[in-house]
């Protein structure tokens, strides 16, 4: 086990030892582990395992259920798109598209330097500005290919920081 993994499961321990006695402590741990290590290592579905009594499958289960965990880490930046039918009704399909295409990924999945993970999300609250994206903590609103293009751009290239939630 190498040194990050060792701290991995140390982190771990101590979010199933923190949340083990709340009723149906599952999905809050995975939660917990996420927001601090960004995903959900393979490491830690023993650790949760034998923390709550259950077995790996069923951990796997709920992880692998649940699109929102990630089993892997996610790039250095975030990038969404909203599938809702307002975006959709503006374009968000087509635009879908060309990230996929530009980006050369599917959602849920990270690009080759590991710059940006491509994720749908279902509103952004940003319906007046469809179609809308959001990167971090930053929404934006009526995003066209262009548009998309150059916030990629900015973010590959460091012109432009948005604070990451892990």
């Amino acid at each position: 086990m190498t040194k990050a993994s060792t701290s991995q499961v140390e982190v771990v321990a101590g979010i199933v030892q923190k949340h083990k006695d709340v009723s149906g402590a599952l999905l809050p741990i995975l939660h917990a582990v996420q927001n601090e290590l960004g995903y959900v290592p393979s490491s830690a579905v023993q650790v949760i395992a034998d923390g709550l009594n259950l077995s790996r499958a069923d951990v796997h289960g709920v992880i692998s259920f649940y699109h929102y965990f990630r089993s892997s880490p996610p790039g250095r930046h975030i990038l969404q798109i909203c599938r809702a039918e307002s975006c959709q009704a503006m374009g968000s399909r087509k635009l879908e598209a060309h990230a996929r295409q530009s980006l050369q990924v599917d959602f849920n999945q990270t690009t080759k330097d590991g710059e940006i993970t491509l994720l749908p999300v279902y509103c952004l609250g940003n319906c007046a500005c469809s179609p809308s994206v959001r990167v971090g903590d930053k929404v934006y609103g009526h995003v066209d290919s262009e548009k998309l293009d150059k916030i990629v751009s900015q973010l590959v290239s460091g012109a432009v920081e948005v604070r990451q939630h892990k």
